[in-house]
């Protein structure tokens, strides 16, 4: 029992000494915990909203702030104009539009029966149904409080209008997040693995000893990933379209730029794992550890990033398929150009400038 208690002690002592171990063992559940908690939520809240009221009388007031009270909406944007809609739809910033038209309160009053326009992006149809049926629910309950016993009911009709999606196909938002996913494992994995391969199997000594600057070997490692990654986007393209009637509603050249683009980033990823990885079992780990799992959940395409918590949404950001994602849905699914993804364009190409250049600095002409 001595000596059984001795072995016991002395891979406590191993566990405790060895930090990775220690991280995985009581680090990984605490994260994963608190990613899961916070992230994988159905639930939509605190969405963007925009509101058009063209009647601007004690009704339409009482209703805007019953909405803006709720915890699923925020009112953002306060339109004036019915031009204003698809403009504010255009910024990517609003997900839904009440538009309460002229003399709302003389027809419920009056006539007893008033209209509700409910205008949803539904680029993405299942948190376009999900808005459009919180704020349903809430005009009713407003009209429940103002009938109480009467005899002839006011009633409140809601009318809704999907945009860029009006079928609601489930395509619609899959298209985009599947592109981000593929692209992002494929290049970044890869590539990690691709020059971990050659260290494991002694052929960076000939490499290493070649004309050939640092720079231009890891251009070289990574112009095949990138071409295959291009015949990936080719593919889901023509499947998007032919297969899932999926429209390229935008610059199709700007989709494919784009998407070379991201690549880019994504090949830079998986340059930077290599730099550290000493295994090719530790790349593909540490790939889909750090890529996998944040793309799913912190892109947008699974789960509403405005629904987590503040601490979240920040992380959210270092995240380059959030930004690939939303651009995506801006060229293929909305037709919009250039002029509305220039931001995500200047983040992704920032994060490629960064990522290389640790990734070339870190380069080590020497294995030993």
């Amino acid at each position: 029992m001595k000596q059984f208690l001795i072995f016991v002690r002395k891979e406590w002592y191993h566990i405790w000494r060895d930090k990775r171990t220690l991280l995985i063992l009581i680090g990984m559940p605490i994260i994963q915990i608190v990613l899961y908690g916070f992230a994988l939520t159905n639930e939509i809240k605190n969405s963007r909203i925009a509101v058009l009221d063209e009647s601007h009388d004690p009704s339409t007031l009482a209703l805007i702030q019953k909405i803006d009270a709720s915890r699923y909406f925020e009112i953002t944007r306060m339109l004036h104009s019915p031009a204003d809609v698809e403009a504010v739809f255009r910024q990517g910033r609003t997900r839904l539009v009440i538009i309460f038209p002229l003399g709302f309160r003389g027809d419920l009053l009056h006539g007893h029966r008033a209209q509700v326009q409910l205008v949803a992006d539904a680029s993405d149809p299942n948190t376009a149904n999900m808005l459009t049926n919180y704020a349903e629910a809430i005009i009713n309950d407003y009209q429940q409080s103002l009938n109480g016993d009467q005899a002839l009911p006011y009633q409140i009709s809601t009318q809704i209008r999907m945009l860029y999606n009006p079928e609601l196909k489930g395509a619609y938002n899959f298209v985009p997040g599947v592109l981000a996913l593929v692209l992002m494992l494929v290049c970044a994995m890869m590539t990690s693995m691709s020059i971990v391969r050659e260290k494991e199997m002694g052929s960076m000594e000939v490499i290493l000893v070649s004309p050939l600057k640092p720079f231009r070997i890891i251009i070289a490692k990574t112009i095949p990933y990138l071409l295959v990654s291009l015949l990936n986007i080719v593919c889901i393209l023509v499947l998007s379209v032919y297969a899932l009637e999926v429209p390229i509603r935008g610059s199709l050249w700007l989709l494919i730029g784009e998407s070379m683009l991201f690549t880019i980033t994504s090949l830079s990823v998986g340059l930077l794992i290599s730099n550290s990885a000493k295994t090719q079992q530790t790349a593909m780990f540490t790939s889909m550890m750090s890529l996998f799992l944040p793309t799913l959940l912190f892109s947008g395409f699974l789960f509403p990033v405005e629904n987590m918590p503040l601490p979240l949404r920040v992380v959210s950001n270092v995240v380059p398929a959030k930004w690939y994602y939303i651009i995506v849905k801006s060229v293929m699914i909305k037709g919009l150009g250039p002029a509305a993804v220039w931001k995500e364009t200047l983040i992704l190409t920032g994060m490629t400038l960064v990522l290389l250049g640790i990734s070339i600095r870190n380069f080590k002409i020497r294995l030993a």
